[in-house]
């Protein structure tokens, strides 16, 4: 054994084996290249807009340099409370003591599973799925159980009898992602309800990722949101909240989330996040306040942002006879296969290489991607043709 691999060798092994990032491998491959199009990560191209960063800069200009509270800012916990009771339960306010503020919707996601999951327990999960959550889980010497969705005429279904079959005793959590990256997959309000109601009766904890809420295209709830646990929860269910002022916003360089969750667990969440990062920058809550109390419009901008980038993609795919796909219900991404290309990876190198868009592989998002390229369409409408005419010009 050489020095090296014994250095490697004393590392712990859940850090050892955390699996290397099929989409961080597209982005270094290609980020230097002159006139390549990126669409491999989920965020947009346009920066944040100036009211927020005006927001923050006046913060940091008045010298909001120190520590502050663990939880989060009260005007932030507050404005959480107010953007979430104006979405979701108009004249039944939300708690502040709900929210807890956190160094990004990753780190939410991490403080959640170090809650409920940990060494010898396991997660359940509907792939294909965002890969951090499973890594996360790994990391916190837990095990992720995937349960392949279904997927047939474009479209992405989950099998509610195959997720709770999937469960184990040692099962502590399933973790929903609705509208889902990278599938577009949205639960609907009778799907929601099954999976409370089994999770309830099996004493699991939920992890909610509703973070594409307000990216959804159908027809519940006029089209203004996807439907959401939050129509159909009590305040002291067992369901963890995993959002960010990432995808809302235009955020996605911040890193600021939050977790929602009963107010009992709160000692619980502080010492997580005084353990970890002990903190988000007040200059940066402060720009995320402004954010939330006077951003309602750009939301509105992004949403049509989105849903007109979906259109162009949809026509575009609609002419190359390969493709299969589907409009998404929800989120920003389309997920597509292409017949006769078993090996999505080296596709994604290829589209890189000779038609200079970048997009991330199937095989990046777990059991039932692999033969999937999935494309974020959350751009202005000319870079967003422009991608799909050399995509065209490659695939057709």
């Amino acid at each position: 054994m050489t020095i090296d691999q014994a250095l490697l060798q004393a590392l712990r092994p859940a850090a050892r084996q955390a699996p290397p990032s099929g989409i961080v491998e597209m982005v270094n491959h290609g980020l230097e290249r002159d006139g390549l199009i990126p669409l491999w990560a989920g965020e947009g191209d346009v920066p944040t807009p100036a009211f927020i960063r005006e927001a923050a800069a006046a913060s940091l200009a008045a010298g909001d340099t120190f520590y502050t509270y663990q939880r989060g800012i009260p005007p932030l916990r507050q404005a959480l409370s107010d953007y979430m009771t104006r979405l979701y339960s108009e004249g039944f306010p939300f708690d502040p003591d709900r929210f807890y503020v956190t160094g990004s919707g990753m780190q939410a996601i991490q403080i959640a599973i170090a809650c409920v999951a940990g060494p010898g327990t396991s997660v359940v999960l509907p792939t294909p799925a965002w890969p951090n959550f499973a890594a996360a889980v790994g990391l916190s010497g837990a095990e992720a159980i995937a349960v392949p969705m279904d997927h047939a005429d474009g479209h992405w279904q989950l099998d509610i009898d195959a997720l709770f079959n999937a469960v184990r005793d040692d099962t502590k959590a399933i973790f929903i992602n609705s509208p889902g990256n990278p599938t577009g997959w949205t639960a609907t309000e009778e799907e929601l309800q099954q999976i409370l109601s089994r999770a309830r009766r099996a004493g699991l904890w939920i992890i909610a990722d509703e973070i594409y809420g307000r990216f959804y295209y159908g027809q519940a709830n006029d089209g203004f949101r996807a439907d959401s646990f939050h129509d159909l929860a009590e305040p002291d269910d067992q369901i963890l909240y995993v959002n960010t002022m990432s995808k809302n916003w235009a955020m996605t360089g911040w890193r600021i989330g939050w977790i929602e969750a009963p107010p009992i667990l709160g000692d619980t969440i502080e010492n997580l996040i005084q353990y970890s990062t002990s903190g988000v920058a007040t200059f940066v809550q402060k720009g995320a306040v402004t954010a939330l109390n006077a951003g309602d419009d750009f939301i509105t901008e992004q949403v049509a942002r989105a849903r007109e980038g979906r259109d162009i993609v949809a026509q575009m795919l609609s002419t190359l006879p390969r493709v299969q796909s589907s409009p998404p219900d929800g989120a920003f991404y389309y997920f597509f296969a292409v017949d006769g290309v078993d090996d999505a990876r080296q596709l994604g190198f290829d589209l890189i290489d000779q038609a200079g868009v970048g997009l991330a592989p199937g095989t990046a998002f777990g059991p039932g991607g692999e033969r999937f390229m999935r494309l974020c369409f959350i751009r202005q409408a000319r870079g967003l043709r422009e991608a799909m005419a050399r995509i065209h010009a490659m695939l057709g």
